[in-house]
């Protein structure tokens, strides 16, 4: 064991940034961009039933990314504790983060349960009449995938905590595990092929938690077998709040960060919804595709989070700015081709959907209007990763604020009473815009009061 914390010690603090970074982050990008994949086939399976069966899984998709969001912004604060506390060398400190996530991941898991059990006829009443056929499939697809958030919510903290130390290829197969399992059973379970019976909506549900499920397995396998650079413990395990509040000193931040885009997608169909359902599927549907573009982003971020955690805490300025530069050229890059693919081929895209005449009339203005606003978001990605990994991740939260609900929700509620729904895409690049001024400020300030002084 120690001549492995010897080997993670001298790849974090000494390999060359660059190679250091790639091999951090392709795992975790094959990983993420092959769960956006499950998602758009997901969609595109369910399109075929009916585009009323597609507005229902888009209903409550925002509910899914909300799910997503607590795991994913827990273990962001477990990450981040464990690779700083790895930097400074606290074993027992990063062992303890370790072990408190799991009790993390349950405890989100029953908020979720709450919700699917008790509350979700009264979220789907927010957008459709109860008694509809999008109503009924909308509460069947939201009940199935709350109840069975267990597994997501296990496999993510999971996964965060193997990330912390550098084990990136991991993650990676728990993430293509689910992604596999859930695309083999979608058509299965959807169209009940192979003697399963016809399932519709609720095929697709089944089959994204059996996939979370199997995720979570290999996750588990992993971490029971393996040898480890934190241990966690299971039984005789005293929970220390400390630790519990240093976690969540980035990770509440977090959370509501990744929390905002689903109540930005929530209050944004109910303004759309007004005007047209057709327009709510085109929201869903652009929230599936531009998971390819984004997911890639965020595969980078995970990898450059615990190299921006250690080399912070190991009072490195050099090689923490390195990374910094150096993941933002990668983004840059990756939105700069997603933006030539939304402008270029929004017909093309909308097509895999089964799109109808009017679901073309609104899509494609509005993938070519909402891409403006990729490139700006990968300065605002990169630097809110700087700010988690070196700590702060308030600036992080304050920054998505900005750009994603004071910016977004009130452009869009004046510009679609201005010129209608196509005009309302605008209000992604404009929010945008806002978001890259605060996060340029706070880098700036940030830069000078600590990172300059390391």
């Amino acid at each position: 064991m120690e001549e492995k914390r010897q080997l993670h010690d001298n790849k974090m603090g000494t390999m060359p940034v660059n190679k250091l970074l790639f091999n951090m982050a392709l795992p975790a990008i094959l990983s993420m961009t092959i769960n956006a994949l499950y998602n758009v086939v997901d969609s595109i399976f369910v399109s075929r039933i009916s585009e009323d069966a597609l507005t229902a899984v888009s209903i409550v998709n925002p509910l899914q990314m909300m799910i997503i969001a607590l795991s994913v912004g827990s273990g962001v604060g477990i990450n981040s504790l464990i690779a700083r506390r790895l930097g400074a060398k606290n074993q027992e400190e990063a062992d303890k983060a370790a072990s408190t996530s799991i009790r993390i991941g349950l405890f989100n898991y029953l908020i979720f349960l709450i919700i699917g059990v008790f509350f979700t006829k009264i979220f789907v009443a927010g957008y459709a009449e109860e008694g509809t056929y999008i109503f009924d499939a909308a509460c069947e697809y939201c009940v199935i995938v709350c109840v069975g958030s267990l597994f997501i919510n296990i496999q993510v903290v999971l996964e965060k905590v193997l990330q912390s130390t550098g084990n990136m290829v991991a993650p990676m197969l728990c993430g293509l595990t689910g992604a596999i399992v859930n695309i083999v059973l979608d058509p299965i379970l959807i169209f009940g092929l192979v003697g399963m019976p016809e399932m519709g909506v609720a095929g697709a549900a089944l089959a994204t938690v059996i996939g979370q499920m199997c995720g979570m397995l290999v996750g588990v396998i992993i971490v029971i077998r393996g040898e480890h650079l934190v241990s966690i413990k299971l039984r005789g395990f005293k929970m220390d709040w400390q630790i519990v509040k240093d976690i969540y000193k980035v990770g509440l931040p977090s959370i509501v960060m990744q929390s905002i885009g689903s109540i930005m997608i929530i209050f944004y169909n109910m303004i759309l919804v007004v005007y047209s359902t057709t327009a709510v599927a085109v929201l869903g549907i652009y929230f599936k595709i531009q998971s390819f573009v984004f997911m890639p982003v965020f595969g980078l971020n995970q990898g450059a989070m615990p190299i921006m955690g250690y080399n912070y805490g190991a009072c490195d300025r050099e090689r923490l700015m390195a990374t910094y530069k150096s993941a933002f050229k990668v983004a840059f890059v990756v939105m700069v081709l997603g933006t030539l693919l939304f402008q270029l081929l929004p017909r093309q895209l909308l097509m895999m959907f089964d799109a109808s005449p009017e679901m073309y009339e609104i899509g494609i203005p509005a993938l070519r209007l909402i891409s403006i606003c990729f490139i700006p978001a990968s300065f605002g990605i990169i630097t809110g990763t700087l700010f988690q990994g070196t700590g702060h991740g308030m600036l992080s939260l304050y920054g998505s604020l900005i750009r994603q609900l004071f910016g977004i929700l009130p452009l869009a509620f004046i510009l679609i009473r201005i010129g209608g729904v196509t005009l309302s895409w605008m209000a992604f690049p404009l929010a945008e815009i806002l978001g890259v001024t605060y996060s340029a400020i706070m880098l700036r300030r940030l830069y000078k009061k600590e990172i300059a002084l390391l």
